[in-house]
């Protein structure tokens, strides 16, 4: 409840304090780009700062590791979103080393969900009703493979335009180096 209490003065101040004119701008990207990157907390400015966006810049989608899990889950659907009401013309997906989707361990994960409270009987209802926790819960094993097959699902999307680029890049979270995994312009030129 602390923290809540902490937000909720905090924001009041700096609402009061006209410290959002700092931000203002519309919900268009000046860019006109995309990043679907990972949710890590060593990103949250990294990334934009690494590649020299500002606030208004981009359009930005998070989740655990930066992929694209389902063709028409919400990470999809917001993509192509952007895209197609958002006015982005590019895509990046932005993976990261050192992820926590890296050699994720679905015992690992519903263990902690038990010592939690998850009851046993919760994993049996699920497993009876055709959901594989074990393979819903697993990672990945390299980043970059990772980072090419949601550059894939997004380029091969049926709904996803084929002259709209969509690259693939690794950044390191201690320094914000960028590794190309996949040019988006070699394949909207073909």
């Amino acid at each position: 409840m602390s923290l809540l209490n902490d937000i909720l003065t905090f924001n009041e101040k700096f609402v009061s304090e006209k410290r959002y004119e700092d931000y203002i701008t519309t919900k268009f990207p000046d860019k006109r780009l995309v990043i679907l990157t990972c949710m890590d907390t060593r990103l949250v400015e990294l990334v934009t700062k690494a590649i020299n966006m500002k606030n208004g810049d981009v359009k930005i989608v998070r989740n655990a590791g930066a992929v694209v899990s389902h063709p028409f889950g919400s990470i999809m659907r917001s993509l192509l979103l952007a895209v197609y009401e958002l006015q982005a013309d590019e895509v990046l997906v932005i993976g990261h080393h050192d992820c926590g989707m890296s050699g994720l361990n679905a015992d690992n994960v519903k263990s902690s969900m038990k010592e939690r409270g998850i009851s046993e009987d919760t994993f049996d209802t699920l497993e009876y009703a055709g959901i594989n926790l074990d393979e819903w819960l697993t990672g990945f094993s390299s980043v970059e493979e990772s980072v090419a097959h949601s550059v894939d699902m997004i380029r091969n999307h049926p709904l996803m335009h084929d002259e709209v680029p969509v690259h693939g890049l690794v950044i390191d979270p201690a320094t914000g180096k960028l590794d190309l995994v996949a040019s988006g312009y070699e394949t909207a030129e073909e």
